[in-house]
């Protein structure tokens, strides 16, 4: 399940949407989820999304910054 059903509305442009998926998907592999249903993949969603809205463009970096939040 991609994260466009975390987002709430449609602020995002669509190339804001692969950058999110992207991010979503590489943060979940570091967390090793792999159940996109799982509760902590809603918390990893809202997480890649505050952060991309923040500025962060990279999806590599997204990634990587949501991991650290979630693991701190």
């Amino acid at each position: 399940m991609p994260i466009k059903r975390f987002l709430s509305d449609d602020r995002f442009a669509p190339e804001d949407v692969e950058v999110l998926n992207s991010a979503f998907a590489k943060a979940l592999s570091c967390l090793g989820l792999v159940d996109r249903n799982d509760p902590i993949a809603e918390l990893v969603a809202r997480r890649v999304i505050d952060i991309q809205t923040s500025g962060v463009r990279d999806p590599a970096i997204i990634a990587n910054m949501a991991v650290e939040q979630l693991t701190r």
